[in-house]
């Protein structure tokens, strides 16, 4: 059977980008470690290990969650320091953040296997910010996971492939053979000439769950995919806040059934690490 990458994007309920902005600091009660709990239970009951993009704030002020994490053998990856779309931030600001990444996992995890792996606030990587891939490479990253393959209002590039390709920067949307950097780009499905979103976060909890399945299966039948999920969109006790209905209903919508939809994705297909996956296909050789 064909395998899976499982990616968790580690970060708090204030860090959701509809969300960033509208809770003041007195207000960022931490979630994180009661949002993750169920998230392991359910990967050690499956058997299943997983590549957590971690935000670099939640890992300062939770060192042991990350040591838990990386105990229970999954790998750890980078999701950022701040959360900053990169759209929002400068080659010299990421380049900083990358720093701070690595030093507080070293000082958090000692000797712990190299971090290979990112993935862009608000899957933020496009055109105008293909900058950061050379950051990126300077720092050592060997993948990268930001690129949605479809345009949303928020993110997405709409012509890029479908599965796993060395990431160009003159050209994010194409193959470069001699890039550092291998994409794996998040899941969606084409069908004729549309592509559908069956990736996670926001579409594992929202679509049909009849049409997210078939999309899925779809995919898995032909080629790797991506899936992703917060911790704050499978935990009851997130707190809300007020926006318009339907950025509500995307942000909150069907939180008390994901991680149900998740766990009977772990029944049906095969998924590991990110890196594992990558390793497997050939493409971090050397």
């Amino acid at each position: 059977m064909r395998l899976h990458a499982l990616t968790i994007d580690l970060e708090e309920w204030y860090h959701a980008e509809l969300v960033r902005g509208k809770v003041p600091p007195a207000r960022r009660v931490d979630q994180a470690p009661a949002a993750v709990q169920p998230i392991l239970a359910l990967l050690q009951a499956h058997h299943v290990r997983a590549t957590f993009f971690i935000v670099g704030e939640v890992a300062e002020r939770q060192p042991a969650l990350v040591r838990e994490i990386a105990s229970a053998g999954h790998e750890i990856a980078c999701h950022s320091y701040s959360h900053r779309p990169l759209w929002e931030m400068t080659a010299e600001e990421l380049d900083r953040e990358l720093r701070e990444f690595r030093r507080l996992m070293e000082d958090i995890l000692g000797d712990a296997p190299a971090i290979i792996g990112f993935r862009a606030p608000t899957f933020s990587l496009e055109a105008r910010t293909a900058w950061a891939l050379e950051v990126l490479a300077e720092h050592g990253y060997r993948y990268d996971s930001s690129i949605f393959p479809l345009r949303t209002p928020l993110y997405g590039v709409a012509s890029a492939p479908l599965e796993p390709y060395r990431i160009g920067a003159s050209a994010v949307e194409r193959h470069d053979a001699n890039s550092r950097l291998v994409e794996f780009p998040l899941t969606v499905c084409q069908v004729g000439g549309r592509r559908i979103p069956v990736s996670g976060g926001t579409y594992l909890r929202l679509l049909p769950w009849p049409l997210f399945t078939w999309c899925w299966e779809r995919t898995a039948r032909t080629r790797p995919a991506v899936l992703y999920v917060h911790p704050w969109e499978t935990y009851a006790g997130t707190p809300r806040v007020p926006m318009p209905f339907h950025l509500a209903v995307g942000t909150y919508g069907n939180i008390a059934g994901a991680l149900g939809r998740l766990g009977r994705l772990l029944e049906r297909y095969r998924f590991a690490p990110m890196r594992d996956v990558l390793a497997q296909g050939g493409w971090l050789e050397g």
